[in-house]
């Protein structure tokens, strides 16, 4: 007889299901309450991961994109002069979670380009504050749009170079936390790695430039302290640049020496991806150049 009762651990899928269903219901039409938002917020964002359809919903539920835009706008007053609290930084940062979910999803991602959003978070990574707070906001705002440019699709990049979001990058890339600089620079990867994204970078000199400086000053910080995982991402971008023939005429001068030496053997020790990578990278930058019978590269003519 016992194989006729499910144990305990085993409750009945879809009456748990249904019940957890009613939950996420009234938690998103609880987002349209002032009142009862903040809590929403934090329960739905602890759910994104385990409703596939989280997004979808939130998208086409009556005003709920709205509340989320203005809990962004909410804090604005608070970026400059800084003054955002740990809190305020925690609750915006739960809505961010929740229009990430929507960056994600294949079938809100379009509308949600459309609609421009990625726009309102812009202002949070114009911020400088070191403070934990802005750290913490910076990282959520990229990591909506790490999620976007993680899809591989046409469209986001073309978005994306429609917007500051190249400058924003790299001032990020020079100046934040290690956490947010790997973000950002795979950002900036997943933009060059796309034809559009590499042509419109390499096609002045002065965006290519702006590049290359802050990559080799990352290169430098990264010598004194080492991070395989961010290395990883500037080693990318810089093997995705030699791909133009102008960028690579321009990092025969320009590539740091660390990168040609043994500075990053240690860190890399293990890495096999990051370190074909650069073996690529310097083969890359040798093939087609001119030598004199020495073996010295002879500048152009």
């Amino acid at each position: 007889m016992t194989g006729v009762f499910l144990s305990p651990s085993q409750p009945v899928p879809t009456a748990l299901a249904q019940v957890d269903r009613e939950k996420i219901y009234q938690w998103i039409n609880e987002l349209s309450s002032p009142e009862t938002r903040e809590n929403a917020l934090l329960e739905l964002s602890k759910k994104r991961e385990s409703v596939p359809d989280l997004a979808p919903m939130l998208w086409h539920s009556f005003g709920t994109i709205a509340a989320l835009l203005q809990e962004i706008v909410n804090i604005y007053p608070s970026i400059n002069p800084p003054t955002l609290t740990a809190h305020q930084s925690n609750r915006v940062c739960n809505a961010l979670a929740l229009l990430q979910c929507v960056a994600s999803h294949p079938e809100t991602r379009s509308a949600f380009l459309a609609a421009h959003i990625p726009l309102f978070l812009y202002p949070f990574l114009h911020t400088v504050s070191k403070t934990r707070p802005f750290e913490y906001l910076r990282l959520t705002s990229l990591g909506v749009i790490g999620a976007l440019v993680k899809t591989d699709e046409q469209e986001v990049i073309n978005f994306l170079l429609t917007t500051e979001i190249i400058p924003l990058c790299l001032r990020i890339m020079e100046s934040g936390s290690e956490l947010s600089k790997t973000v950002a620079t795979f950002i900036l990867q997943k933009i060059l790695l796309d034809d559009t994204g590499l042509a419109y970078i390499c096609q002045t000199y002065e965006r290519f430039s702006h590049v290359a400086m802050i990559l080799g000053k990352m290169v430098l910080q990264l010598s004194k302290e080492p991070s395989a995982r961010l290395l990883k991402h500037v080693v990318r971008c810089y093997l995705r640049l030699s791909d133009n023939p102008r960028a690579r005429e321009a990092l025969r001068q320009c590539l740091p020496d660390q990168l040609k030496d043994t500075t990053f053997a240690q860190v890399l020790k293990d890495d096999t991806t990051t370190k074909r990578w650069l073996a690529q990278l310097v083969k890359n930058l040798q093939e087609g150049q001119v030598t004199d019978p020495r073996g010295i590269p002879l500048p152009p003519q």
